[in-house]
């Protein structure tokens, strides 16, 4: 066997081949939700769904655009399908944007994220892809958050709520732009 061959039938094995067969498709997905506030009681509502490990991961109610909504409609229709609460949105609070691989696809995926409020229901996990649903203090957000760049999102949503020009919830909405949207998926 020459040292060069790698084996010696003359062929050549290893990662280079297989790679080359296991070559992932990838495609783009677009989803949007956001951070639900019940203001009255400082509560925000999270969805936790299970990883492929089984741990339980907290993180904000989100989902796919279906053709002919706006990335608006869609947040509000999947924090009620996700949550079983009606809310509207307050605005804009950035995009998030993350790559995984799942069935056999290389997936980037931007989620438009929105500050809403709660105006009415219950809170329900009968969405499938939902194992729970919590009604959690804004301050406990940062703990239970699985994600870091959505505890960002939350940190720069509570700065602007916490400025007296910038609250949302008596009468004026007009807000001061600084939020910059954050980077990439970090557990």
């Amino acid at each position: 066997m020459s040292p060069s061959s790698g084996r010696s039938d003359g062929t050549r094995s290893g990662r280079r081949g297989r790679r080359r067969s296991r070559r992932l498709t990838t495609v783009d997905e677009t989803s949007a939700g956001g951070l639900v506030i019940d203001v009255a009681r400082a509560n925000a509502v999270i969805i936790g769904r299970l990883d492929r490990r089984g741990r339980l991961l907290w993180s904000l109610p989100k989902g796919h655009i279906e053709e002919g909504e706006t990335p608006e409609q869609t947040a509000v229709r999947e924090v009620r399908e996700e949550t079983g609460i009606t809310s509207e949105v307050v605005r804009s609070l950035g995009s998030i944007d993350y790559w995984f691989v799942a069935e056999n696809r290389r997936v980037h995926k931007t989620v438009h994220h929105y500050l809403l409020t709660a105006l009415s229901g219950d809170l329900s996990d009968e969405d499938i892809e939902v194992t729970e649903v919590a009604w959690v203090a804004l301050d406990d957000l940062d703990d239970r958050l699985a994600y870091a760049d959505e505890r960002r999102l939350v940190r720069k949503a509570m700065q602007l709520l916490s400025e007296p020009a910038n609250t949302p919830f008596e009468g004026d909405v007009s807000f001061s732009d600084g939020l910059d949207a954050p980077k990439g998926r970090k557990q």
